[in-house]
């Protein structure tokens, strides 16, 4: 199938899922690598009781904690890039 003929069928609202290889399907950027991390007691507690806290797992709120964190440190270079080079995003 085009792509054309894709995103038609696709804006009209028809049903897309049975044109997917899904098999194949991947999410750039999102591939999962595992990774052991050594926390100290104290850590894992306190991560524990937010995680409760928010209903959600340890693992959740880690991953979301260390994105949050990224993200602010690219925003924050972004800036300071901007600031020297006397540009804008």
């Amino acid at each position: 199938m085009k792509a054309k003929s894709f995103d038609k069928k696709f804006e009209e609202g028809k049903e897309i899922v049975s044109d997917l290889d899904l098999e194949k399907a991947r999410r750039p950027n999102q591939e999962q690598r595992r990774v052991n991390v050594d926390f100290p007691t104290w850590m894992i507690e306190s991560l524990d009781r937010e995680a409760g806290r928010l209903g959600v797992t340890r693992q959740s709120i880690i991953k979301v904690w260390l994105a949050e964190r990224l993200e602010q440190r690219a925003a924050n270079k972004s800036s300071k890039e901007d600031a020297v080079t006397g540009t804008s995003s």
